[in-house]
């Protein structure tokens, strides 16, 4: 089982190219980094982790740069978006950010998307919180078509644009992996449909549960259930549980990095090095 870290990067924490080096040094494996464009003010939303929304949703640096930052200084340690808001986004340019990031880091990115939760912030972009997955599978879709086309084109709902050349592809064929962010079953059908992994929020014991479901739904969808990653974001870094996911197949525990100095960091970071040495 592989063991990955995630944040908010902010210009009040952590410098990120120093943490995804600190990350690296301490054999992590991978380091995710979330997204929101901006909060809106009004905060009609709730937050779904309840009380205020924290500090760091409001400071969050775009992902694509501060990972970006991190390629040039790493080697062997996986990138990723924990989670893409691609309902946000439009899908011909993020398809290009995917493909320099890839290139840049020689293949080690890992794209995370998401449908969100925050209806106000998703309106200021123009998308309706009740069509969002049907616009987050249009945009795969499309996206897909770019990075493996030399011509791609693409006619949906939501998406439409006759062919195209974009440049550059991916260097991991036919694209990055895709993992798809979200609650059960909803989140585990999207990414039996078009993503290669399935991460579960702060819910390790029901993601463990859900194994034997979620192997046969891929079976009944044509896929071979091992195709399916399972990475469990916010994992709390306990060595029992972690042999117990470890043991029954989930692919990445993901331990979550506060937006914090560096001096706060690091002891964090070296606490969950220990635990993980712990599972052997």
């Amino acid at each position: 089982m592989h063991v990955g870290l995630c944040t908010f990067p902010t210009d009040s924490s952590m410098r990120f190219p120093d943490l995804a080096v600190a990350a690296e040094e301490r054999g992590f494996e991978s380091i995710w980094v979330a997204e929101h464009s901006h909060i809106p003010a009004s905060r009609r939303t709730p937050y779904p982790g309840g009380g205020e929304l924290p500090k760091m949703y409001y400071e969050a640096m775009d992902p694509f740069v501060a990972l970006a930052s991190a390629a040039g200084v790493t080697r062997t340690l996986k990138l990723a978006t924990g989670v893409c808001l691609l309902i946000q986004r439009d899908p011909i340019q993020t398809a290009k950010q995917v493909a320099s990031l890839d290139q840049l880091s020689r293949g080690r990115f890992l794209f995370g998307i998401g449908g969100g939760w925050n209806a106000e912030e998703m309106a200021n972009h123009g998308t309706r919180f009740d069509k969002r997955f049907r616009i987050l599978r249009e945009r795969v879709e499309a996206m897909k078509a770019i990075w493996s086309e030399e011509q791609a084109a693409y006619h949906g709902e939501f998406v439409n644009f006759d062919p195209i050349f974009a440049w550059p592809k991916p260097v991991q064929k036919p694209h990055p992996p895709i993992h798809v962010g979200g609650g059960f079953p909803g989140a585990a059908k999207r990414a039996i449909r078009y993503g290669n992994g399935w991460i579960p929020v702060g819910d390790p014991q029901g993601a463990l549960a859900r194994m034997p479901e979620l192997r046969k739904m891929a079976e009944e969808a044509g896929r071979n259930p091992a195709s399916i990653e399972v990475s469990i974001y916010y994992c709390p870094p306990d060595r029992d549980l972690l042999a117990r996911l470890r043991d029954g197949g989930i692919t990445r525990a993901i331990f979550a990095v506060p937006s914090e100095p560096r001096e706060k960091v690091l002891p964090i970071l070296d606490h969950y090095r220990s635990v993980v040495q712990q599972l052997g």
